[in-house]
């Protein structure tokens, strides 16, 4: 499903990836690590087609995200960190807005989606009313309009408090059931309760691509062994 091969980025004289290669298949759910500056979100927009690689190939089933991004972007659904999302708009008018930008034909995609995020009591709420936890479900809403089959989740958790992590952390485990997803978060538990892989960037380079241990604390010193 995803295809990443000798993929570097340049900002000027900032190197955000170097040479990092590695494939995601169909139904995978991806955990990817790094310290802060390590490459992880640079590496989601390149998947999304938000920017393009300095060198190497990247693909989302064989299609190119800068070429061919319409065709792409029905394939995937993208929450950045930043969450950004149109506030002085009811919930339910934002998801309608993308439902018609994706040109969906039926509205039921929508009932499917507000069920699965839990936002049936918030559908006529503005945006800019709801909590932190509940911006982060309508992110989460948005990025599952039309379907995708394939979620990239930068940081979902991030700045959440402990009750409504854990209720992302189990829509992302059902959505997993489902969908290939490839999250990156801070919250080393995070990753050892949900991810079946594990790939940890440092300084641009990937330095690990494998299973998850799944034994309580091997996430960690996984983690700690690569980026020390």
């Amino acid at each position: 499903m995803i295809h990443v091969h000798k993929a570097s980025k340049q900002y000027g004289d900032l190197h955000a990836l170097h040479d990092v290669s590695f494939k995601v298949s169909e139904g995978e759910i991806i955990g990817l690590l790094g310290l802060n500056g390590a490459g992880k979100t640079t590496t989601m927009r390149l998947i999304t087609g938000v920017t393009s690689p300095t060198s190497g190939i990247v693909q989302v089933n064989t299609l190119d995200p800068i070429v061919q991004h319409l065709e792409v972007s029905k394939l995937l659904g993208y929450l950045p960190e930043n969450n950004p999302l149109y506030t002085d708009m009811t919930v339910s008018e934002y998801l309608i807005l993308l439902h018609d930008i994706k040109h969906e034909t039926s509205l039921d995609t929508i009932e499917k989606v507000v069920e699965q995020t839990g936002l049936a009591g918030y559908l006529y709420r503005k945006i800019d009313t709801l909590s932190r936890g509940y911006r982060q479900r309508v992110g989460l809403a948005a990025s599952l309009v039309g379907n995708p089959s394939l979620l990239i989740l930068d940081e979902p958790t991030s700045g959440l408090d402990p009750i409504e992590q854990e209720k992302i952390r189990k829509l992302i485990m059902h959505l997993g059931k489902h969908k290939t997803v490839l999250f990156s978060t801070h919250i080393l538990s995070e990753v050892e309760e949900i991810a079946t892989r594990i790939i940890i960037l440092h300084k641009g380079r990937l330095v690990y691509d494998g299973d998850n241990p799944k034994k309580k604390g091997s996430v960690e010193s996984l983690f700690k062994h690569y980026v020390s």
